[in-house]
């Protein structure tokens, strides 16, 4: 029987979620979901050295095999995203320092192996959580930063049966029809 602990991350400047899942064989339970909670912390330095120091604690506490972490999504601001991926960072060093391997999903991944549909909520995606781990209601986080964390622990561990590599596939059409959700539409001109 295979077990596993998976550390998930949802990275942020703000509120960064966590969890950490149990898998034994097809069996997964949620050992921690939460938050670290950098809201009143007003230097963005301080914010990455408490991000280190609690990202580090769990690490010690659990004793994670791996790391699922959502990549940042780009969007307008680019000191938002720049913040994020700082924030990021510092959450892969914790990783590396403990020799624990990084797995690193987009949004989008996360959201489509929870529920389906890559357009889905933050609401959505912690409600099928919620019931496809059995999760009682009162037990479920205030921040759904929290419960993001914990979808990219679960994506990976859906992903670990099937990797993507096994995948074949007759050309560049074949890979895009297969691969709806994955291909964007170019810009127009």
């Amino acid at each position: 029987m295979t077990e596993k602990v998976i550390l998930g991350i949802d990275p942020g400047t703000t509120i960064m979620g966590y969890a950490v899942i149990q898998v034994k064989g097809s069996q997964v339970a949620v050992q921690v979901m939460g938050v670290i909670d950098l809201r009143k912390m007003a230097d963005p330095y301080l914010k990455l050295g408490h991000i280190l120091e609690r990202v580090t604690g769990i690490i010690d506490a659990y004793l994670p095999d791996e790391m699922a972490i959502e990549s940042p999504f780009f969007g307008n601001n680019v000191q938002s995203m720049l913040k994020l991926g700082r924030a990021q960072g510092v959450a892969i060093a914790a990783a590396i320092q403990r020799d624990i391997p990084i797995h690193e999903y987009a949004p989008l991944k996360i959201k489509m192996a929870i529920t389906g549909n890559g357009g889905a909520s933050k609401q959505q995606v912690a409600g099928m959580l919620r019931r496809m781990l059995s999760i009682p209601e009162e037990d479920m986080p205030r921040f759904l930063d929290a419960t993001d964390a914990l979808g990219a622990a679960y994506c990976h561990y859906l992903q670990m049966g099937r990797p993507d590599s096994q995948a074949s596939f007759k050309g560049w059409k074949d890979f895009v029809n297969k691969n709806k959700q994955r291909v964007c539409k170019p810009p127009s001109a």
